[in-house]
Order: C-alpha cells, then structure tokens, then sequence
C-alpha cells in the first residue's frame, strides 16, 4: 500500500485515509466546516523565489515582484498617512554576481555611497561609529562578522563580555581552507542577549557560504545569505553588491590558502521580510514604471563605464584620507 494512503491509528494499526476521511464526514460534520473557516481565514506572507543572471536584474524582478505581489501590511515605522507597505518572504538567486552589467543606475544612491558601504562591510572604516552607550552605532556588520562578541546589554560600558571576540569570516576561510565540502562554514550577527532590545537590531542575519569542486577539479565558492528584514529598494542593492564583494575576498583567501585558484559561484538571498515602504510609494512608482516599459540593460552600467570607474576611484582616494569623508560630505 502506498505510504501516502495510510495514517497510524490509535491503537497502532494503519487504516485507509478514506476510510478515517469517511468516519470524519459521517461523526463531525460541524467539526469539518469549522477546519475549512479557519482556514480561509489565514493571512500567509507571500513566499516569492526569483532568479536572476546579475545583481541589476535580480533587483528589478525583486522590485516587481513584491509590488505586484506583496502583502500589504503596516510596520512600527509608518506614519499615520502612510499606506501599509508591501511585504514578502523572498529567495533570490544570482548565478553569476560579478556578471556585467553589475551596477544598477538607478538604484537609491550612487557610486560613492556605494564604495563607502562596500568598505564598510568588508573594510571596517565605520566600526569606530559603534558606541551604544553614547546612544550611537550598536554594531556594524563588519564588527559582528569580524569580531563577534556577545554583551548582556548593549548600552553599558560595564556589561560583562564572557566570551573573546570570534573573527568568523577567519573562521570560514580556515575551515573551507582545510575542508571545502563542510556545512559548517557560517557567520552570525544576532546577539539574543542584547539586539531584541535595540531600537535597530541586525537586519543580516547569517552567513553560509561552501566550496564546490567541478570535474576537472576547479574550484568554485557558493554563499547564501539570510536576512530578518529587508528594504528592498533602498538597501538590497547595496547590501548585495557589498556581501558578493565579502563573497569575493573569502574565495581570494581560501585560494591563497590552498595555493589554487577559486572561483565566486552562484549568491542566494534569502529574507523572511523583503519589504517596500509605504512611505515612499511616490518614489518607487515611476521606477516601477520604467521596469514595466524596457530592459533593465537600459538602466545598468558595467562596472568598468569610465563614469563609475572615475567616482569610484575619487571615493576611495578620499575615504583612505578619512573614512568618515561621504558621511561628512553627506552632513550626516
């Protein structure tokens, strides 16, 4: 008998589902549309998977995707006049994250943002921003990823440290060095002893990243990110270029490490809560118009076009003089 057509019984014999479904239907049929109501009246956040060729791509599907399909729910930010924002789980696949074109035109930003973020990611420039007990910076990715430390409470210079600081992409570039096929390669941000508690937890949640070897014996390394939160239009762009960068720098450490070259594979990004927000409906919607009318090649440079090539080169000169020089700039 097919294991799907049986159930165990209470007394530890199999019966046919048809028949319990008929013992069902005849004993309860209260019981039976009491089920279906509560049923139909579940609210489930969408589940959207995209998959996507390059970073400018996978944006813009991600954009439509949640705009037509998002559910419309409030958030602990909105304004009284605000429309609820579009909300969905999200999966999406980059097959190649350094595939031209890489750079979005019109993602919210610009070339020197987005270098002052990538360093801040993969350099630190920013980690001397962190001091909770001023009421300012909690963390940085960087530092949780670099040097995760757990703290009771955030906020107090006092507040015991019980463990050494864990630099855990070191950690990852050491084990997949020795063993690429491990499962074990991952990075945390949370801290559930202090971020509950903070007005701006984390939204990156994990790092996974595994070596994969093909049949000539190349070597190629695939990460996964999974995020608690996320706003998709004005933060997945740059958190994606700067993670696949990270992606990047691990692959060049590992092949370093073993002496062979190493390859950046496929970038997963995963998020419980991809989000649009209500508050800026009015900015999104001519962007959204524009993905509808033409190609996203239209919108995208490649990151080798003289103009991005040119601010970027500029940014890094001025971020290596002060880290601090886009914020200032920024009067932030």
């Amino acid at each position: 008998m097919p294991i799907h057509a049986v159930i165990p019984a209470e007394a530890g014999i199999q019966e046919p589902r048809d028949r319990l479904d008929s013992r069902f239907r005849g004993n309860d049929k209260l019981q039976r549309n009491t089920w279906m109501n509560t049923t139909a009246s579940i609210v489930n956040i969408p589940v959207i998977s995209i998959t996507a060729d390059c970073l400018p791509e996978a944006w813009e599907r991600a954009v439509l995707a949640v705009w037509d399909q998002g559910l419309e729910v409030r958030t602990e930010y909105d304004k009284p006049e605000d429309p609820p924002s579009k909300d969905a789980t999200v999966m999406i696949a980059i097959s190649d994250p350094f595939c031209e074109p890489r750079i979005h035109k019109n993602f919210p930003g610009g070339p020197e943002e987005l270098e002052s973020y990538r360093q801040e990611v993969v350099g630190g420039i920013h980690d001397h921003w962190i001091d909770p007990a001023a009421g300012k910076w909690t963390y940085t990715y960087h530092e949780r990823l670099f040097s995760y430390c757990p703290v009771e409470d955030i906020r107090s210079v006092g507040s015991p440290k019980p463990f050494r600081a864990v630099d855990q992409i070191q950690y990852m570039i050491d084990y997949l060095s020795r063993a690429g096929h491990s499962r074990r390669a991952q990075a945390i941000t949370w801290m559930p002893t202090a971020d509950p508690a903070t007005d701006d937890p984390p939204c990156l949640q994990r790092i996974w990243c595994r070596l994969l070897e093909n049949g000539a014996g190349e070597l190629t390394l695939n990460m996964n990110t999974h995020w608690r939160s996320r706003d998709l239009y004005k933060a997945w762009f740059m958190n994606v270029y700067a993670l696949t960068d990270l992606q990047r720098s691990i692959a060049e450490a590992i092949a370093q490490r073993r002496g062979e070259p190493v390859k950046v594979g496929r970038y997963v990004d995963i998020s419980d809560s991809l989000h649009i927000y209500g508050s800026y409906f009015d900015e999104v919607e001519p962007e959204i118009e524009k993905m509808r009318r033409s190609p996203y090649v239209e919108r995208s440079w490649q990151s080798t076009h003289p103009a991005f090539e040119m601010m970027t080169a500029e940014t890094r000169e001025k971020l290596a003089q002060d880290p601090d020089w886009y914020a200032k700039a920024k009067g932030s």
